[in-house]
């Protein structure tokens, strides 16, 4: 059911990553071409695009802790029995989620410092700049609960105990010919 939910909301910050992206291109290609051609811009494209840039990356590190997608060596861990594989992720979680503690508070430091200031150009709070990392931190730490859950309870896979995934970079069939 959860599992389910977190799909549907992964999905959406996917769509609004799609959309941020997309409004970025076209602020800054139209700022860029203002400014050449009529020594002019939009006051508030930079410092949009600028917010817009640090939003879609904390959305996208919710997205791709989701899909397990992050960067990673598994040189030990996929050497180790399935006890040992366990013991790392779960000890990898814990960590992760004490890291996520870390973002939340200072986040939320950050956002009732800056509440009461505004942005210079959108004249904005600035608590909302710094709320991505309230956003990343809760949304983080549910997806993490629940996969330490599954851990706990015996509900994966010995596949799905190393914490990265394959490269797609890489071909899937390890077999070479002449």
């Amino acid at each position: 059911m959860i599992g389910k939910l977190i799909a549907k909301y992964c999905q959406l910050l996917s769509w609004l990553m799609a959309a941020s992206l997309a409004l970025m291109v076209v602020l800054v290609f139209t700022n860029v071409v203002l400014r050449y051609a009529l020594n002019s811009g939009i006051a508030v494209s930079e410092e949009l695009s600028r917010w817009l840039f640090v939003w879609l990356t904390f959305l996208g590190g919710i997205v791709a802790l989701h899909e397990r997608a992050h960067l990673g060596t598994d040189i030990l861990v996929s050497r180790l029995s399935v006890s040992g594989k366990k013991i790392c992720l779960g000890l990898g979680h814990l960590l992760m989620l004490f890291v996520c503690w870390l973002l939340f508070k200072g986040s939320l430091d950050q956002v009732k410092i800056n509440w009461d200031a505004s942005s210079a150009a959108m004249e904005v709070s600035m608590g909302l700049f710094y709320a991505c990392g309230l956003v990343f931190a809760v949304s983080g730490a549910v997806i993490l609960l629940m996969d330490f859950w599954r851990l706990i309870t015996g509900q994966m896979s010995s596949e799905q105990l190393v914490g990265i995934r394959e490269s797609e970079d890489q071909p899937h069939n390890k077999t070479h010919s002449a």
